[in-house]
């Protein structure tokens, strides 16, 4: 049998929150692959997962996690879904939970960057080889231009070059991948929070003037195989009762959840959705 008659290799899912496990899961089942979903105790959402080969565990089962991954076949993993992250000790970790942490070291007290990264290096001394979600969902991440009917002015441009500027601080001290700006004023930055409670942050410090940007990019040196910025429907719906115009994201940087429903959800808004080069914006000094 040659390399292309071979059968896809099975995928295994580590499945966090949110819709994205799910279109993950469909797309790689449309490839041809095997599925098999490990869903995290407490962040999964449960609905779907009937569907699909399953089990659901806590975090710190790591044991139980790695031996059903390789019970299934599953070689090639995808990390997926936001997770609330629990300190050592709510996390109760068993034997092998416990080990991987000591190979983990230092980094499991770190930024999440460097934490995601440490488990991505673990797993493949496992004998696993970790994807980003962008590798099955070819079309997942969002891509140069504007893709909405509304336009940023100059004020809202200005506005992106302070973000990006902001938004590269954060990344490099491993807290964030986003902030809010308006007339050059940061409303918000966001850390373990999340994009969503940012931006209900934002409505009561919105000025009196036309709505402030959402900016989200990629970290300095970030692990692309994790935890990518993720803009969807819901961060449209999100950005429009903060009261905002428009979203900037890092083009081939940040996965678009549904990317016709997004773009749909920001037209009906009226906001803007712009994929743009961060360095042609506010290049590096």
């Amino acid at each position: 049998m040659n390399s292309h008659d071979e059968a896809p290799r099975a995928l295994g899912i580590l499945a966090g929150g949110g819709r994205l496990p799910l279109q993950v899961a469909n797309a790689a089942k449309a490839a041809g692959r095997a599925v098999f979903v490990v869903g995290l105790e407490g962040f999964v959402d449960r609905a779907w997962l009937a569907d699909w080969p399953h089990d659901i565990l806590r975090m710190g089962a790591a044991g139980r996690i790695l031996s059903a991954l390789r019970a299934h076949a599953c070689k090639d993993l995808v990390l997926i879904g936001p997770v609330r992250r629990p300190s050592f000790f709510d996390m109760r970790p068993d034997a092998e939970g416990a080990r991987i942490a000591a190979r983990i070291g230092r980094a499991a007290f770190g930024g999440d960057d460097g934490l995601l990264a440490a488990v991505i290096k673990v797993l493949g001394e496992e004998g696993f080889r970790v994807l980003g979600a962008h590798d099955i969902l070819q079309e997942a991440l969002g891509p140069r231009g504007l893709l909405t009917r509304t336009a940023p002015d100059a004020t809202a441009m200005s506005d992106i070059a302070r973000g990006i500027a902001v938004a590269r601080a954060l990344g490099a001290a491993d807290v964030g991948q986003g902030c809010v700006v308006q007339e050059g004023v940061v409303l918000a930055v966001e850390a373990t929070e999340g994009t969503d409670a940012m931006l209900a942050r934002c409505g009561p410090l919105k000025r009196e003037s036309p709505g402030g940007v959402l900016i989200k990019i990629v970290k300095p040196g970030q692990e692309r195989r994790a935890d990518l910025p993720t803009l969807g429907p819901d961060t449209v719906a999100a950005a429009a009762e903060a009261g905002l115009r428009g979203i900037a994201f890092e083009a081939g940087g940040a996965i678009l959840v549904d990317r016709a429903a997004t773009i749909a959800a920001a037209d009906t808004a009226g906001l803007f959705l712009l994929g743009l080069d961060p360095d042609e914006i506010h290049p590096r000094s």
